[in-house]
């Protein structure tokens, strides 16, 4: 696909009608939220960026998402996310998505309790992809120089989930799209 915000958007009137597991909220609708979470909180531009697009791996692939918690949920987006948005936008948008499901695995790891605000199916996909870090991970993850960014992001992720929650279109995001796609890759 050409990266352009049209495009994007396009994607996103495709695909962003379909739910993962037992969410209560589609693909565009928890993508918006994020953003506008990010927004609220005065993220910057890149962060605000991250948080419309942390899942659009999701979206991506050809396969359809996961229609119930009873699948493994571990599909790889954030992988699939980070290869594709790393050849159109910078590392400060591509880095905290490629880190944002190790952050779910490293708040849950270091504060137990965090396990217990996610909801079932974040819950489920934590499980299945990975659960608990080692050691090892948790410093991994400490020395990544995104991290901040990713924590930031887990948390807008982890409460975009809301149905009554009033959201604008997603062409709300068109000029910080272009602009992101003026930046340069990962390289």
């Amino acid at each position: 696909m050409q990266p352009t915000p049209e495009n994007i958007i396009a994607l996103y009137h495709q695909r962003g009608n379909e739910i993962y597991g037992d969410e209560k909220v589609t693909q565009s609708e928890h993508a918006i939220q994020a953003a506008v979470l990010a927004e609220r909180e005065g993220a910057n531009d890149e962060q605000i960026l991250a948080a419309l697009l942390h899942d659009i791996g999701h979206i991506l692939a050809e396969d359809k998402l996961p229609a119930s918690n009873e699948e493994n949920l571990d599909d790889g987006h954030e992988n699939r996310a980070y290869q594709w948005l790393c050849q159109h936008f910078g590392k400060a948008v591509a880095d905290p998505i490629r880190l944002h499901v190790a952050a779910k695995r490293y708040l849950c790891t270091v504060t137990p309790e965090y396990s217990q605000t996610l909801s079932p199916t974040s819950y489920k996909s934590y499980l299945d992809q990975g659960g608990p870090m080692s050691e090892e991970e948790l410093q991994q993850f400490r020395q990544e120089p995104f991290f901040e960014q990713a924590i930031a992001l887990r948390r807008w992720d982890d409460q975009a989930k809301d149905a009554e929650m009033v959201i604008p279109g997603i062409a709300h995001f068109v000029e910080r799209l272009q602009a992101g796609l003026d930046k340069s890759s990962c390289r």
